[in-house]
């Protein structure tokens, strides 16, 4: 066993197909598929079950795939480390985003690394709040920005933005309704107690929001009127633009969903919950000069998109 089959092994299972595997490292199939056979013939087991669409791993595959994961991550430290020395960021940083945050800071985040990190290389991944906590976890993911997230003693969390909840509702619903205080739509707000009159379509009892404002509402001695469970922000948006309940978001939400004059948004109070966003890094993996220097753009990129009124969604 070598770390060169240990990366082969890792990249196929990643891509569950050896030829995507090939092209991506730029090496033949078949001498891909020779190295695997050569590492599980060492380690006497079958890695990888062969499938009509791919590969997927067997159970021994999985547990090696857990151990190669922190092998390859400490050659990666290593290597860093030492050409931190040079006092330019170099190596590999894997940056994960909530697919909301995707198309926002995806682009600024290349041309940033283009122009200040030259010989650094860039991954970006997307994925909900949970998944990316695991992932720092695993060592897949180098440092992520999450909404939310619970405590965990793995994960080192820094807070980067905090957004007020809005009750989110079609454009049509009348601005003098009894449920909301007066004043303009830039000023309405809405008391908590009263969501319970409001058919609501949020995120599925997983998602933090959803936590959030289930445990503000048990507080409050309130049961909330739950219409749809849909996780997807814009999925959210569409189906209270056509009417079937309301939504509970930021006003970020709204302003980049594409139609923000399509709904009404009036601020939660008393009390007013936040949502708030978070860089996170594992609590267990050295810090590089690459990953402080990147965490350090994230965080002014966002304070850019935000002081431009591109606010980050929910």
């Amino acid at each position: 066993m070598n770390l060169k089959q240990l990366e082969y092994f890792v990249r196929v299972a990643e891509l569950g197909s050896f030829s995507k595997a090939a092209r991506i490292l730029d090496i033949a199939q078949p001498a891909l598929s020779r190295q695997v056979r050569l590492l599980e013939t060492d380690l006497r087991t079958v890695l990888l079950q062969r499938t009509g669409r791919g590969v997927v791993l067997t159970e021994s595959g999985k547990r090696l795939f857990e151990h190669s994961m922190g092998i390859l991550q400490l050659i990666s430290l290593a290597r860093e480390d030492l050409e931190a020395t040079r006092d330019e960021p170099t190596g590999r940083i894997v940056i994960a985003l909530p697919p909301s945050m995707g198309r926002l800071l995806t682009l600024p985040l290349v041309d940033g690394f283009r122009e200040s990190f030259p010989k650094a290389k860039l991954a970006i991944v997307e994925g909900l709040s949970t998944h990316i906590t695991e992932w720092i976890g695993t060592g897949r993911v180098d440092i992520g920005l999450v909404l939310n997230p619970e405590a965990q003693e793995a994960i080192e969390v820094q807070p980067i933005l905090d957004e007020p909840l809005c009750l989110v509702s079609p454009a049509g619903v009348d601005s003098t309704d009894h449920r909301f205080a007066a004043g303009t739509d830039a000023n309405a707000c809405v008391l908590f107690e009263d969501l319970p009159q409001y058919p609501l379509v949020i995120p599925e009892r997983t998602h933090a929001i959803r936590k959030m404002i289930e445990a503000q509402a048990a507080l409050a001695g309130i049961k909330l009127q739950v219409a749809w469970e849909v996780s997807g922000v814009q999925s959210i948006l569409d189906l209270v633009r056509r009417g079937h309940g309301h939504a509970i978001l930021t006003h970020g939400a709204v302003l980049t969903s594409g139609l923000p004059m399509a709904f009404r948004t009036s601020r939660i109070a008393r009390p007013q919950i936040f949502s708030r966003l978070f860089l996170a890094s594992s609590a267990h993996k050295p810090t590089t000069p690459l990953m402080r220097q990147s965490m350090r753009m994230i965080a002014e990129l966002i304070r850019r998109q935000v002081s431009t009124g591109n606010h980050i969604n929910s």
